[in-house]
């Protein structure tokens, strides 16, 4: 085997298809990038729940195949000097990786041991702009549940039909959709759940680029092919939330807040609250502003944001975190807080255009005040 490419192609190739690659595994292999070299190079990582393989262009002199260490071959590929990098193997494994005045010796394993990566049947797919899906994912995932009782939690529902791509995460306090119109769909409306260790993967491949990203979706498997790389993941099997009939929107209170001073004013007050102190956030909303509050026993803070609307008084208490993460990741300058009762979901969407966004937060019991 043997070809020369770009040092800067080939590192960024190993960057991302080494985002695949098992940290531990009994199977040698599975801590390596397979090298396939015919017309073109492909590098491949997989961790046998998800793969990523990448093609990029080379000078490739003799075809073959080959597993490297993907952490040894990435060190050595990022300390070269910025030329072209000269790839060759020989039948006892040994690869020899030249460029500039670097040189080096490494031994490789056997392509036959490397597992494949499972083939998706083209059965429904779908593309998106990739800024798009990167934008959904950004904008949903950090609600994805980290709770393994629940496995079919642990990923995010994603549901094509007509009208485009709904995002849903939920992880039993808060639950985040995500709505976006979508160029073309083939094979008509469906619906899985794809494991949020994936989509953060995907996120990573995706560029803030109007170029299309195309998810398909197989029998066990879902595949997303981004320019020259493609993901391939498991798909969660599972009962996902009935998220249309968890969502009350008959609030009898609205008020609207700048997003920006909002986050601003939870930020402060959440000063005194850490990991060993935690406490709920005390938020009073009152005529045109909102009082909020938190006291644990590094001691107590207060502050005050002004928003629009009457909040009728009502006191509701939120996790700081869950509330601020909700507001970071709101795709909206000011956004309309729908409440109810001090332990009803709290809605949160924007203001302007159309509801493309929406998040609900279960509200923390208050003790009563001291």
């Amino acid at each position: 085997m043997k070809f020369s490419c770009e040092k800067a192609l080939l590192q960024s190739a190993i960057a991302v298809t080494s985002r695949a690659v098992a940290q531990k595994s009994s199977i040698p292999a599975l801590e390596g990038l397979l090298l396939q070299a015919d017309h073109q190079l492909t590098i491949s990582g997989y961790n046998m729940q998800t793969g990523i393989r990448t093609k990029l262009s080379a000078d490739v002199v003799e075809q073959g195949e080959i597993v490297l260490n993907a952490r040894l071959f990435g060190d050595i590929v990022r300390r070269m000097p910025d030329d072209v990098v000269t790839f060759s193997s020989d039948d006892k494994l040994v690869v020899h990786l030249h460029c500039g005045d670097a040189d080096f010796d490494i031994l490789g394993l056997s392509a036959a041991d490397y597992p494949e990566l499972p083939a998706v049947e083209d059965e429904y797919s779908v593309t998106i702009q990739q800024k798009s899906l990167r934008a959904m994912i950004e904008e949903t995932a950090f609600a994805v549940s980290t709770n393994e009782s629940r496995p079919v939690h642990t990923g995010a529902l994603f549901e094509i039909t007509d009208k485009g791509l709904t995002m849903v995460a939920v992880d039993g306090f808060r639950l985040a959709i995500r709505r976006e119109k979508l160029e073309k769909i083939e094979g008509g409306a469906f619906s899985f759940v794809a494991p949020g260790s994936a989509l953060s993967e995907v996120k990573g491949i995706c560029a803030d680029t109007e170029d299309t990203a195309s998810v398909t979706l197989g029998k066990r498997h879902i595949l997303f092919e981004v320019g020259d790389t493609e993901l391939i993941c498991r798909r969660l099997e599972g009962e996902f939330l009935d998220y249309k009939n968890a969502i009350p929107r008959k609030n009898p209170i609205a008020v609207v807040a700048d997003t920006k001073r909002l986050i601003e004013s939870i930020d402060r007050v959440s000063v005194v609250i850490s990991d060993k102190l935690k406490s709920p956030v005390r938020c009073m909303f009152d005529q045109d502003r909102v009082f909020l509050s938190a006291k644990t026993g590094n001691g107590e803070a207060k502050d005050v944001c002004p928003i629009s609307g009457d909040g009728r008084g009502l006191e509701i208490g939120f996790n700081n975190r869950y509330l601020m993460e909700a507001l970071r990741y709101a795709p909206a300058d000011t956004v309309r807080i729908e409440l109810n009762t001090g332990v009803s979901p709290a809605i949160i969407v924007p203001v302007d255009g159309e509801e493309n966004f929406l998040y609900m937060v279960l509200p923390v019991r208050l003790k009563s005040a001291d």
